[in-house]
């Protein structure tokens, strides 16, 4: 069986786990953690970086440490993993499910502005801009760089300004992508340009810790509160005394150790993952029927997962293919089923109205391939052939 995804450890991961076993920080404390939060936060050029449990509690982190709670609202796209509206849902917030771009899979700007322009209301005497049809305050714009290409946050950014609206980046796919802004901004990471971004470490993500996540910020007192809400929210200089609500939500050393490992050879990585897409892109630029992943001229793309749509002229529905492919040991994925459509939003009052025309195309012909870093150039071309074979009958 050829794996949807299988990660690849650096070479020093052995190394940095041992030193951990050896002197006993194991747990949540030793210096691996400020090591790791240190070197990640210089790679993205931002000011803070805070280690988590997952990427669903450093989304969730970053939204509590902003304060969103009941009352509130947060723009996300519906083409996303369900880990992004719980984590909005955690705070108490209401998340507003917006379509994508057909191209990018991302949130789509047009539909952001059009939800912005007419579908809100500025409130003057609470200063909050106001959903027409909940009354809730819209705060929080959560872009998601889905399968590693980033979302159009010149557009989005510009959006945030206009209305005086934060930005949450879920970078969870895109460690090291890349957005082109034009003129003297220059190009940025995806994750370091909102008000805070939010990272996976997940195992088939490119750089892992097994489980676990980072919230980054230029912003000194949301990081702050990001600290200690993330680990139970214990007094300054007295422990057990507890402030506020709060969680535990604190990586292990040995994750950290893992994870700087692993940012040590990030390039490397990346640089991996671009040569399989073009090898994939190689194969299949000639295959009718298929949309590859994109790369717009404003963007580095890291290639997260080789994510396929299956057209009508292909001549099978995806779900055809992947089964074919699967009786060849092919692993492969789908899309995410649109967050519209899950059953938590689909039973609920405020979203069964929701248009997303894109997201349920996407969720019914999107899949990836087999994508991860210890992906063969044998095995990418088995992929591809199977491909070309199934679709010509053989």
């Amino acid at each position: 069986m050829i794996p949807v995804n299988e990660p690849l450890l650096a070479r020093a991961t052995l190394r940095y786990v041992a030193d951990c076993v050896r002197t006993g920080w194991i747990s949540s404390a030793g210096s691996y953690i400020g090591k790791f939060e240190a070197a990640f936060a210089d790679y993205l050029g931002v000011g803070h970086a805070v280690t988590t449990t997952s990427g669903t509690t450093a989304l969730h982190l970053a939204l509590a440490a902003m304060g969103l709670g009941p009352g509130d609202e947060v723009v996300i796209p519906s083409q996303t993993m369900i880990a992004v509206p719980y984590a909005v849902l955690y705070t108490g917030a209401k998340p507003v499910i917006l379509d994508v771009d057909r191209e990018t899979y991302n949130l789509d700007p047009g539909r952001v502005e059009h939800f912005l322009k007419k579908g809100c209301r500025y409130d003057r005497r609470a200063k909050a801009l106001r959903n027409k049809a909940t009354g809730r305050r819209v705060k929080v714009l959560l872009p998601v760089h889905l399968f590693g290409h980033p979302c159009a946050m010149g557009e989005i950014m510009g959006l945030a300004g206009e209305y005086g609206l934060d930005v949450v980046e879920d970078a969870a796919e895109a460690h090291g992508a890349v957005y082109r802004f034009g003129g003297r901004k220059g190009p940025r990471f995806c994750g370091a340009m909102g008000r805070a971004g939010c990272f996976s470490f997940y195992a088939n993500k490119i750089l892992t810790t097994g489980e676990g996540g980072m919230v980054v910020t230029d912003d000194e007192a949301l990081a702050e509160k990001a600290r200690r809400l993330k680990d139970l929210a214990h007094a300054p200089g007295r422990r057990f005394l507890h402030t506020e609500l709060a969680f535990n939500y604190r990586m292990t050393n040995v994750q950290a150790a893992i994870g700087l490992a692993q940012l040590e050879a990030i390039d490397r990585f990346i640089t991996l993952k671009r040569r399989m897409a073009e090898a994939y892109g190689r194969r299949l630029a000639k295959v009718p029927g298929l949309t590859l992943p994109p790369e717009k001229p404003w963007a580095r793309s890291v290639y997260w997962m080789y994510a396929v749509v299956v057209e009508d002229d292909f001549g099978m529905p995806r779900d055809a293919l992947m089964a074919k492919l699967k009786e060849r040991g092919i692993d492969t994925r789908t899309f995410f089923i649109p967050v519209h459509r899950q059953p938590l939003f689909a039973k609920d009052p405020d979203y069964t109205g929701a248009d997303c025309p894109v997201a349920d195309d996407l969720g019914v012909r999107g899949f990836y391939l087999p994508s991860g870093l210890a992906l063969k150039p044998a095995q990418i071309k088995t992929v591809c052939d199977a491909v070309r074979e199934i679709q010509s009958g053989r």
